[in-house]
This record gives structure tokens, sequence and C-alpha cells, in this order.
């Protein structure tokens, strides 16, 4: 139930009730040590009539006399009862009416105190009293026992109104500190209503949107920031995300306007069997160039999302290098290209899955080198990671194309393609996701007229899934 009110009515609620219990403790000490105070001063009162009573009964020369004084002594003591009794419970003197109970009567009795306070209650009535004994005395005779006892009335008035004003008090209190706790928490919560208005305003198409992070209290600064952060990350990641799809309706459209065209020229007038089995030889190159991109983004889907299976086992990285220089032999011996392989190490990983990274990093070095060029793969064996890298000379990529070179579809520079590639820029993507499905890390520098791919890939690293 709770959870359906506002945040601002929950505050209210607890100030409120925090507020009302710390004043009804605060009221019920008050109340309990008044009426501590009026028992002490009950107390000390009754002990001053006894100690009166007991030097009159020390003084008196007969009981006509004893009574005599005792009734001048306490007609101006109103609310104040006397009574002394032989210790076999004969009366000697009773200044009013006083019907103390039996029980208390016969405890006194068996306990002899010296004095001994007792509390007893008649009807709406309560009194206080206090029992003692006096020594023999030569005129009166035998032990005699006395009681003074009060009304308690006109305290019982007293504490009842202090209560009743405390209750009232209160309740005001505890109102007037609701009141107060819902302006604190609405004033209070003000920014955070900002930032969901600011919140509100964020659509697909004002991702620039931020929370007013310097304008709110420290205690929600952070968490500004933190929505600014994720703000940030989804307007690039949706930046990205527009960018791709318009890059892959741009490589799709090149094939499929290709298959259109030429089937509608061959399908404008009958042409011999040679020209139509060129026709379907171009066609199925250009199926082979729209199966190859689906299967990467196929891919690239799998790996960003986990799915993908991999074989984990240990890899000698310079094997697979030699592999593929075999592979790029022939290529590099076209353009002249010196292929150099440094160092060894082993890492845990997908045999297939790793040599088609490090295959896309030869390739695209191969694809962007000059003739008589230089590509050289460093295998470095450290104790926490294994790195691989892969350089080649050539014209140097522009530092602000760096950051995206590992978009799908991004190409650095148009002028550097070259017409026979067939790549649809998606060799570096799938790089960095084999990479970083096997805990590793991809980065790139280019200057001195070389360019540096670098792989990094953490020891004894547990593939995901595996």
């Amino acid at each position: 139930m709770l959870r359906r009110f506002s945040l601002t009515t929950r505050l209210t609620v607890l100030y409120a009730l925090v507020s009302a219990s710390v004043l009804l403790g605060m009221a019920t000490i008050i109340s309990m040590a008044v009426e501590r105070h009026f028992i002490e001063l009950d107390q000390a009162t009754l002990g001053d009539k006894i100690h009166l009573v007991q030097d009159l009964v020390a003084s008196a020369r007969s009981p006509a006399e004893l009574q005599t004084r005792l009734d001048r002594a306490l007609q101006n003591h109103p609310g104040l009862l006397v009574r002394i009794d032989h210790l076999s419970g004969v009366p000697l003197y009773v200044s009013a009416a006083i019907d103390i109970p039996e029980v208390l009567l016969k405890a006194a009795a068996v306990q002899s105190p010296t004095a001994t306070f007792l509390t007893w209650h008649d009807g709406q009535q309560t009194y206080r009293a206090l029992q003692a004994s006096v020594p023999p005395q030569a005129i009166l005779g035998r032990d005699l026992r006395i009681w003074a006892a009060l009304d308690t009335l006109h305290h019982a008035h007293f504490i009842h109104s202090l209560q009743t004003v405390l209750w009232l008090y209160v309740v005001v209190a505890a109102l007037l500190s609701g009141l107060l706790g819902w302006w604190v928490a609405r004033t209070g919560l003000a920014p955070l209503r900002a930032m969901k208005a600011q919140a509100q305003a964020v659509t697909a198409h004002q991702l620039d949107q931020r929370m007013p992070a310097q304008a709110v209290p420290v205690e929600m600064a952070d968490l500004a920031h933190s929505l600014n952060d994720m703000l940030a990350r989804l307007q690039q990641d949706f930046q990205r995300l527009s960018e791709f799809s318009s890059d892959l309706a741009h490589e799709l459209r090149t094939p499929i306007s290709n298959l259109l065209t030429q089937t509608q020229v061959a399908l404008i007038q009958p042409r011999d069997g040679a020209t139509y089995r060129d026709i379907l030889a171009s066609n199925a190159e250009e199926f082979e160039r729209l199966a190859r991109m689906v299967s990467d983004m196929l891919l690239l889907a799998k790996a960003e999302h986990g799915l993908l299976l991999p074989h984990a086992g240990q890899i000698a990285l310079a094997d697979e290098v030699r592999a593929l220089f075999d592979f790029y032999e022939a290529l590099a011996d076209e353009k002249g290209i010196q292929l150099q392989l440094v160092g060894a190490g082993h890492v845990t990983g997908d045999r297939l899955m790793l040599r088609r990274a490090i295959s896309n990093l030869l390739s695209n070095a191969l694809r962007h080198t000059p003739p008589q060029g230089q590509v050289r793969v460093e295998i470095t064996d450290r104790s926490e990671a294994v790195g691989l890298s892969v350089e080649n000379t050539g014209p140097e990529i522009a530092p602000e194309d760096l950051p995206r070179l590992f978009d799908r579809f991004f190409r650095a520079d148009k002028s550097r393609l070259h017409l026979e590639s067939e790549g649809a820029g998606l060799g570096l993507s799938i790089t960095q996701a084999i990479v970083r499905f096997h805990g590793g890390k991809v980065s790139v520098k280019s200057a001195g007229g070389w360019t540096r791919f670098s792989l990094v890939f953490p020891r004894l690293d547990r593939l995901k899934g595996s």
C-alpha cells in the first residue's frame, strides 16, 4: 500500500509520526514526573503530620486532652485524615470517616515497620496514607498506631488537566510537524521534479538534453551525473545505430540494384546461352557479396549478445600467423610486400574465431600497404597478458577517424579504397567483437608512416559461455 503514495506523502507521514512519537514520549515522561512529584510531596506532608501527631500524643495527659488538641491542630488541614488505634485495633481517635482496607491493616500489622506508605482506591477517589507507631505512653497506655491519610482528588484534577493539555499539544504539534514536513519534502524534492521534466523532454530527436547537475543538491548530483552519462551513451549509440542503418541500406542497395538492373536488361530481349551464363555468373558474385555481408552481420550480432559457442583451447599465435602468411603470400608477392613475424605466445580461445580476427587485420594491412611496403606482426608474451600487433607502412589515418575505425561500414578515407576490394567495412568490427568476446582489447595507432593494430588478451582468460 505504501508504494502507491508519493515520496512527498511518505516523508510527510514519516515526519509527522516521528514528531508525534517524540512529543508523546515527552508528554508521558512529564505526566509520570508530575505524578511522582505529587507522591513525594504527599509522602513528605504525611510525614510532617505524623511527627505532629506523635508530639501531641507524647505530651497528652489524657485521651480527652489528646482529642481536643488534635481537633484544634487538624481543623486547618482539609483533606487530611488522622486515625490513632491501639495495637489491638480499637480506635483511640478518628478525625473523619476513613475506611482503610482490611488487607492493608493486616499487612501493616504483620510488617510493623517504623513507617509504612500506602495507597488505595475507594471508588473514584484515591488515598495515600502513612502509618507509624508510637512508643508506650504512661497515660495512654499500650503501643499505638497512627494513620495519616490524604485525599488526592485535587492532584487527580490537576494531572487530568495537564494530560488534556499535553494531548492537545501533541495532536496540534504533530499536525504542524506534518505540514512542515510536507513543505520541506516538497521543497527538497523540487530538483527531482526538475530532473523529471528534463527527462520527459528527451526524445529520439532531442537526445542532447541533460540533467541540471549543477543546480541540484549534492545527494542528487551523482544521480544527475549518472543520468547524463547514460544519455550521452544513448545519444552516441543512437547516432551509431542511425549511421549503421543508413550505411547498411547503402551497402545493400548497390548489389540489389546491380542484380535488378542486370535481370531487367536480360529480360528485355532474348539472348544466347553464353550471355545468360555471364549474367548469372555476375549475379552469383553479387549474391555471394550479400551472403558474406549477412553472415558477417549475424556473427557481429551473436558476438555482441554472447550467443557464440566457441571451442576453447590453447592456441599458438605464431603458428596461426604463419598459416595466414602462407595464404596471403601470393597477394604479398604480387605487390612486393614483405611479411615479417616476430615473437611467439599462447592464448586460450577459439582457433577459427581468432584466426578470422588476425586474418581481417592482415587483409586490411595488405590492402592499404603500397607496393614494396612492409607488414609486420609482433607477438609479445608477458606475465599478465599476451599481445599481438599488426602494423604496415603506408598513408596515415587521420586522428579524428581513429575512434571510428571499428564502427560497422565505416571507411576512414574513400581514397584508400581499392576497386578490387570486396570488403563491406565489417572486417574491423568483426575483429573487435571477437577480441572482446575473448576478454581482450583492441586499439589502433597511426603515425610516422606506420599504422598499428594491437590486440591484447588476458592470460588464462575464460571464454564467455564456455
